[in-house]
């Protein structure tokens, strides 16, 4: 039993197998007695990758990338779960954490585009692809005569979509432009001033049962604090505004000085009002800081950045 491998559970795209690579490396390389024989990834379709034609938010939200591979791990049929942070819902599922993470990766967002035109040299109506209603308000906040339009399919498909004149560009997650050495094909960089990411871009979460202590014990090697608490302060944020795929939010923190810095962006439903807070407090009080802005946001939006179901 002791030498039984170690089962690590993830989706099937290009990306998602590399960031299950990193994460076993990274095991390995922190826990001596693992070898590359002590462990396998096993690929687990996810309804999120068989249904790339609609919104996440038409068809189940977020959780339909990470509903089955937490099934597998919940029934014992692999031990650790790798995810892209931003795609777990703010909620997380009974018997399972989430609350180790690799070093983050670059958190900015990148755009693809014909003929290499940034975002100011794009022409009018332009059609920009992206699948997120927060790219979506950010954009036409900086462009507004542009038109966006919903791409889904992993970055190789949306990369091959914009290449055959269905879209003028595309915008996409650095981290993942860079983990695929896919760089030549950016043509713009934007700051974080520019357009604030996702609640938890960039970063690799690692999931496992609760009550497996052999399991924690050995991944708790792994975890990167800075990572962890900015994620801890992001995703304490999303969960008081209750965000889900259908919510336009952002949110970026950052380590320096021992101090945490939140920033924050919430749209209303329509994209047309935008609220924004700033926070900064000592780093151990990543949770509270997360809080208080989920608290400010809401003060300032009420009810406008939920859909009445």
């Amino acid at each position: 039993m002791e030498n039984k491998k170690i089962i690590i559970g993830s989706r099937g795209s290009k990306l998602a197998l590399l960031y299950a690579e990193k994460a076993k490396k990274s095991i390995i390389t922190n826990n001596k007695e693992l070898s590359e024989e002590s462990i396998e990834i096993k690929i687990i379709k996810t309804d999120g990758d068989i249904n790339q034609n609609q919104r996440l938010s038409e068809i189940g939200g977020k959780g339909l990338f990470s509903k089955k591979i937490e099934s597998e791990l919940l029934n014992k049929n692999i031990d650790i779960a790798v995810h892209a942070l931003k795609d777990l819902p703010s909620i997380e599922t009974k018997g399972l954490k989430a609350d180790i993470y690799l070093e983050r990766n670059d958190p900015r967002e990148v755009l693809i585009s014909k003929d290499n035109k940034n975002l100011l040299e794009l022409d009018k109506n332009s059609i920009v692809g992206t699948s997120s209603f927060r790219r979506e308000a950010q954009l036409k906040n900086l462009r507004n005569d542009l038109i966006t339009k919903l791409i889904r399919g992993n970055v190789d498909t949306r990369i091959k979509k914009l290449e055959e004149n269905k879209f003028h560009a595309i915008i996409l997650a650095f981290a993942g432009i860079k983990m695929l050495k896919k760089e030549e094909k950016i043509s713009q960089i934007f700051s974080v001033n520019e357009i604030l990411p996702s609640v938890g871009q960039g970063i690799i979460s690692i999931q496992s049962r609760i009550d497996d202590m052999k399991i924690n014990k050995i991944i708790k090697n792994i975890n990167h604090e800075e990572t962890s608490l900015c994620a801890c302060a992001e995703r304490e944020m999303l969960k008081v505004l209750g965000g889900d795929c259908e919510t336009a939010v952002a949110g970026l923190a950052l380590i320096k000085n021992e101090k945490i810095f939140l920033n924050c962006e919430l749209f209303s439903i329509d994209g047309k009002k935008k609220f924004v807070f700033d926070i900064v407090g000592n780093k151990n009080e990543a949770r509270l800081i997360g809080h208080k802005a989920g608290k400010n946001l809401i003060s300032q939006a009420g009810n406008s950045y939920k859909i009445n179901k």
